[in-house]
């Protein structure tokens, strides 16, 4: 990469850190672990063909989860807010899917 390329993403990182904020990551980090531990508590167990579904949207919002963590410990507010919305994601799904039984409109998108 040529050096101007180099200081104009980073300049363009550390406005988009600015824009999220720490507060805000906070904020997300708070809702995320709030709707993990929601939906691992909702599994629909009247579906029981979905339970693997259920295992695998559940692993992989974690991991994601652990990976916003891990990037925020990192100083990487950007991939840590990335992460963070990709374990969402993933909650969003199952809930949407009815895979978890969940009403609480603050933390899932609701069927």
């Amino acid at each position: 990469m040529r050096k101007e390329t180099r200081k104009e993403i980073k300049k363009e990182t550390n406005k988009i850190c600015k824009i999220i904020g720490k507060k805000k990551l906070e904020k997300y980090f708070s809702i995320t672990k709030k709707a993990l531990a929601v939906a691992k508590k909702h599994i629909n167990k009247k579906n029981k063909g979905k339970k693997k579904e259920a295992e695998t949207i559940l692993d992989m919002a974690q991991r994601y989860y652990d990976d916003a963590l891990w990037f925020k410990k990192q100083g990487n507010i950007v991939n840590a807010f990335a992460a963070l919305n990709y374990a969402h994601g993933w909650l969003d799904t199952g809930s949407r899917l009815g895979i978890f039984l969940v009403k609480d409109s603050r933390l899932f998108v609701i069927k």
